[in-house]
């Protein structure tokens, strides 16, 4: 079973973004902040990270940057996905610290979805799972 990290404080977002990605029959663990975030990375090694960017303790790039920088973890994709629309700045900073794709919280659920559904099919061995 695909396990996705949700890195998200707000408990609203965190439902909502539950209630869009239960469909898929997938593990969903859930981080309130940056450090909770690496230490599940570590604990689960989750097949996708999707992260918010403002967070207490630390923010979603470092958050990124620290995946990305191990060795153990740094195969696992990052979804940035923040409140934000999405700007040129934005996608320039998610990209500089390793993010595989940034989307906007703005989006319509299916572009979540879909975005989702891409990595796990990206990272399953056989990619009939999430079709």
């Amino acid at each position: 079973m695909a396990k996705v990290l949700v890195v998200e404080d707000e408990l609203k977002q965190q439902l909502i973004i539950f209630k869009i990605l239960k469909t898929l029959g997938i593990k969903i663990i859930f981080a309130d902040n940056g450090l909770e975030a690496l230490e599940q990375v570590n604990r689960h090694s989750p097949d996708l990270v999707v992260l918010d960017i403002i967070m207490p303790q630390m923010n979603g790039y470092e958050v990124c940057r620290r995946i990305k920088a191990n060795q153990k973890t740094q195969a696992i994709p990052v979804l940035m996905y923040s409140a934000k629309e999405v700007e040129d700045c934005d996608l320039y900073w998610a990209n500089k610290q390793g993010a595989d794709a940034y989307i906007s919280k703005l989006c319509h659920p299916h572009e979540l979805l879909n975005t989702v559904k891409w990595f796990l099919r990206k990272q399953s061995k056989n990619l009939g799972n999430y079709a």
